[in-house]
């Protein structure tokens, strides 16, 4: 694996196969992709700063993911589609206004790379050309 980013769907999907592949290959902890941050979707902090954009993280068949109460009720939404896919894991902190989802996955790199790129797209609301990072593999 020689890139770290894309912001094609194609290449996205690809990028993202790749580094799950190369990730079950090292036997690394897990890997992160990360979206660029868009004040618009994800807001701005006290000083008009725009706070970090959306990540999912993946280690051994299992996503682990922040979501709103909004962004959980679209990924269940989209869950609809990938149903080998459970959520087995809910955190809920009550300092925190998000939730922590734990998400078992089996699946061939392809299908998980999709769900990746449509969870970006569907659930954190990201256009069709949004750039995305894999940050650590």
């Amino acid at each position: 694996m020689t890139r770290f980013d894309a912001d094609t769907p194609a290449e996205r999907r690809k990028l993202f196969a790749e580094a799950i592949v190369a990730h079950r290959t090292r036997g690394s902890p897990f890997l992160t992709v990360e979206v660029d941050a868009d004040p618009e979707i994800d807001g701005t902090d006290d000083d008009g700063d725009a706070l970090p954009g959306p990540w999912i993280q993946f280690a051994e068949q299992t996503f682990n993911l922040d979501v709103t109460d909004d962004e959980r009720a679209r990924l269940e939404t989209l869950l609809d589609e990938f149903r080998e896919f459970r959520i087995d894991e809910v955190h809920s902190p009550e300092e925190s206004e998000g939730t922590n989802l734990r998400i078992t996955a089996r699946s061939d790199a392809n299908r998980l790379a999709g769900f990746v790129d449509r969870t970006f797209q569907e659930v954190y609301g990201r256009d069709e050309d949004y750039r995305a990072w894999v940050t650590q593999l």
